[in-house]
C-alpha cells in the first residue's frame, strides 16, 4: 500500500514510520522526508546506514556526528518522537541487512492500545530510498517526492575540492542545501584533520579521473586481496599513505597483465608483506575465493576485488613477517580486535564473508 503524501492524516496514520539513509550529510531533502513522517506517525525511526565505517570520501562523518546534525534540525517536541539509531552495512548479504533492520524496528516500535503497531517505511520516490521500499513488503510504504537540486554526493565534492572552496560553500551557498545546524557542524568540521584528509583524497581522485579522461569508456580496475588466518589472527597491513592513512587493510593489489588471479595474490603476499610461508603450503591452505563487486566499494571508482581465503594450520608461533622498506606495516591482528571503522573500504565485510563475524555492532 502506498499513501499519497497529500492525503489528510487522521490523528496519526501510523504508529511508526521508518526512514533509512546514510545522511552524508543530512540535507533539506532528508528533512522533507522526516517532516512528512512526523506528520503521519506518532514515532519516527531514522536508521543511519554506514555506521561504524571508517571515514572516507563517501562516508566522511561518523554516526554520532550525523545524529547530532539530524537532531539540530528539530525542536525538542519533534526530537522526543525521533529515534535515531545506527545501522551497519552488510554489503554482500542483503538478507543479513534486512534482518538487522527488522530487528531494530521490532525492538523500538511502540504499540498502542495493546495491539501490534502499524509500521510504514517512508522514503523519497526515486533513488536508493525507493529500493529500500521494495525490501519490506510486510510494512506499508509512503513515498515522498524528492527535493530537486540537492545531492549529498555533490555537497561532498564541493566541500572537499579544496579548503578555500569549502569555506566559500559553508559561508554562502550551503544554506540552499542544508539546515542551519548542519551548516554550523560543517564549519567546525573544516578545522579538523579528518577534513584535511578528505581534501587530500579528493585530490588523488581527481588525478585518477584526469588520467582516464580520454578513455572511450569508464575504467574498471581489477585487484586481488588475501584473507590469511591462523590461530585466531588475520594478516593485515596498516596503510601509511592516503587514501585510508592509518587504517588496516587486507594485503593485495593490482594484477599484472599476464598474471592469473591466484598468482597475483601469492605475489602480493610475497612482495608486500614477505610472509614466511612456502607457496605450496599457502596453496594447500586455500579454503575459498569470491569476487567482491559492490559498485561503491573503492574510492578510485569501479574496482573489482577477487579475495582468496587461506586458513593456515594452527601453530603456537605465528608466521614471521619481514618489513618492506617504504611499504605498509604488516601485522597479525586478533580477530577479537577487528572493528569496521578501523578497516579500509569494504575489507571488514570481505573478512566477514569468509569468517562469519557478527554483523550487528550496536544497540537497537
Amino acid at each position: 500500500m502506498c499513501l499519497s503524501p497529500d492525503a489528510e492524516p487522521s490523528s496519526s496514520d501510523f504508529d511508526c514510520l521508518v526512514f533509512i539513509g546514510r545522511f552524508q550529510p543530512p540535507h533539506l531533502g532528508h528533512l522533507a522526508v522526516i517532516d512528512e513522517a512526523l506528520k503521519r506517525a506518532q514515532q519516527v525511526i531514522v536508521l543511519v546506514g554506514s555506521a561504524w565505517q571508517a571515514r572516507s570520501l563517501r562516508n566522511p562523518w561518523h554516526f554520532d556526528e550525523r545524529r547530532r546534525m539530524l537532531r539540530s534540525a528539530f525542536d525538542a517536541a519533534d526530537n522526543a518522537r525521533l529515534e535515531i539509531v545506527p545501522l551497519l552495512d552488510a554489503l554482500y548479504n542483503n538478507d543479513v541487512w534486512v534482518r538487522d533492520v527488522q530487528r531494530k524496528v521490532r525492538d523500538i516500535a511502540t504499540p498502542r492500545h495493546a495491539r501490534l503497531p502499524r509500521i510504514g517505511l517512508i522514503g523519497a520516490s526515486r533513488g536508493q530510498s525507493s529500493y529500500y521500499l521494495a525490501l519490506f513488503p510486510q510494512w506499508e510504504s509512503v513515498s515522498v517526492p524528492m527535493v530537486e537540486g540537492i545531492s549529498a554526493s555533490q555537497i561532498r565534492e564541493r566541500l572537499f575540492r579544496s579548503s578555500s572552496a569549502a569555506t566559500d560553500y559553508v559561508s554562502t551557498g550551503a544554506s540552499h542545501d542544508l539546515p542551519p545546524g548542519v551548516v554550523d557542524s560543517l564549519k567546525d568540521f573544516l578545522d579538523t584533520e579528518a577534513f584535511e584528509q578528505r581534501v587530500e583524497e579528493q585530490g588523488l581522485l581527481e588525478q585518477y579521473r584526469q588520467a582516464w579522461a580520454q578513455a572511450p569508456y569508464s575504467p574498471v580496475f581489477v585487484t586481488v586481496c588475501a584473507v590469511v588466518v591462523q590461530s585466531g589472527h588475520v594478516l593485515l597491513v596498516k596503510r601509511t599513505a592516503a587514501p585510508g592513512k592509518g587504517l588496516y587493510a587486507l594485503p593485495g593489489g593490482f594484477i599484472n597483465p599476464q598474471e592469473r588471479l591466484l598468482d597475483a595474490c601469492l605475489r602480493e603476499l610475497r612482495e608486500r608483506v614477505r610472509l614466511k610461508v612456502p607457496e605450496p603450503v599457502l596453496k594447500g591452505s586455500l579454503r575459498g575465493q569470491r569476487l567482491f563487486d559492490e559498485p561503491h566499494r573503492s574510492w578510485r571508482g569501479r574496482t573489482l576485488a577477487e579475495a582468496f581465503y587461506f586458513a593456515l594450520r594452527p601453530e603456537q608461533q605465528l608466521p614471521q613477517l619481514k618489513p618492506v622498506k617504504g611499504g605498509d606495516h604488516a601485522r597479525w591482528v586478533p580477530l577479537a580486535d577487528l572493528e569496521p571503522d578501523a578497516l579500509f573500504e569494504d575489507h571488514f565485510f570481505i573478512i566477514q564473508n569468509f569468517l562469519g563475524l557478527p554483523a550487528d555492532f550496536g544497540g537497537p
